[in-house]
């Protein structure tokens, strides 16, 4: 039924204004709390067979639903109860800012794909730490991401993280620096070890207990990939994030700026997993990300090595029950394999 209406109704209008209308919904579930507990009830991961710890967290299921879909943190616990292990806030800047201009959302549907240049547009860090500290009627896993404003100059982007980081963290399971982000003027030049370094070090301290990830690009070479993550383990990080969106459009037939994500990431975004995984083993938590579409790709992912997974544009794709859909076929593979928890599933095939 979703694919019919997606594609015979939703896939005629703007790509944004449809997002919006799901947020405005998603806002209206939010405030009816018998029904998110309802829904929750039927569609949350309940299996103890798919319950993951990573960095200290507990996640109820792998999979989790990636930044940049709740942008301002409005819908936590509405997203949480159609089915995701966790729910990835921003990404939020220390200052509210509009984005980019519009149009700036752009679906490919014939490759599965979403072209965005938002441009980190959100309200602000302290008007989203007003939400997060919000009563929550069901239990959701919040992971928190942050980046830089645009307005603020590269020589004070430690600070500007840090101001974001100082008011969030306290209030988030988890926190991710966001440094691969293709749609802010010069924040991927970031992820180059010398400016990383003072950048996680400071954001880490701030942080104080919160676990700090660091998300990546899928753009970086192989070797910069090596050197980030070799920082991450000598820095103490919690894990890393890969990969954000592309700016390939190898195998797409569209020439619109900005990040790609879905389908056509698949490949790198596996390869860099296994890249990463091969470096780091098991001393930090890998967090994959780019063309998860279904339970198989869940697998392959936490087989090669993933702690946790997440995904974006599948949902998109394929509709509100698809976090839902996915953790229940997992739980049925887990026992087919012989295995009594995803755990015992992770770096298998490796």
């Amino acid at each position: 039924m979703y694919r019919f209406v997606f594609t015979q109704v939703l896939s005629r209008f703007d790509a944004e204004a449809v997002h919006h209308l799901t947020m405005r919904l998603l806002r209206v579930l939010s405030a009816l709390p018998i029904l998110k507990r309802v829904l929750h009830a039927l569609l949350a991961p309940r299996d103890d067979s798919l319950r993951v710890e990573a960095f200290g967290v507990r996640f109820p299921g792998p999979l989790g639903l990636a930044a940049g879909f709740d942008k301002d943190a409005r819908c936590v616990e509405a997203l949480a109860a159609f089915g995701f292990g966790h729910v990835e806030v921003g990404t939020i800047t220390a200052r509210a800012q509009p984005g980019n201009p519009r149009p700036r959302l752009f679906r490919l549907v014939d490759s599965r794909a979403i072209i965005n240049r938002m441009g980190f547009n959100n309200d602000g860090a302290a008007a989203a730490a007003v939400r997060l500290r919000r009563p929550r009627v069901i239990p959701a896993v919040v992971g928190v991401n942050i980046g830089k404003t645009k307005v603020v100059p590269e020589a004070e982007a430690v600070q500007d993280y840090v101001t974001g980081a100082r008011l969030l963290a306290p209030l988030a399971d988890y926190l991710v620096v966001n440094v691969s982000s293709p749609n802010t003027p010069g924040l991927r030049d970031l992820q180059a070890v010398e400016l990383l370094r003072p950048l996680l070090t400071a954001v880490k301290e701030v942080a104080g207990r919160t676990p700090l990830l660091v998300k990546i690009a899928p753009d970086l070479a192989d070797e910069d990939v090596d050197a980030v993550a070799d920082l991450a383990v000598d820095l103490g990080l919690a894990g890393i994030i890969a990969t954000n969106t592309t700016i390939s459009r190898a195998g797409v037939a569209s020439t619109e700026t900005g990040g790609l994500s879905g389908r056509p990431l698949k490949e790198r975004s596996l390869e860099v997993l296994r890249r990463l995984h091969k470096k780091v083993g098991d001393r930090l938590t890998i967090v994959s990300v780019g063309g998860v579409e279904n339970a198989d790709d869940v697998w392959d992912r936490l087989c090669a090595g993933a702690g946790l997974v997440q995904g974006y544009t599948g949902m998109i794709y394929e509709g509100p029950l698809w976090a839902s859909r996915i953790h229940r076929e997992l739980a049925r593979r887990v026992r087919r394999h012989g295995h009594t928890s995803i755990g015992e599933v992770i770096g298998t095939s490796v």
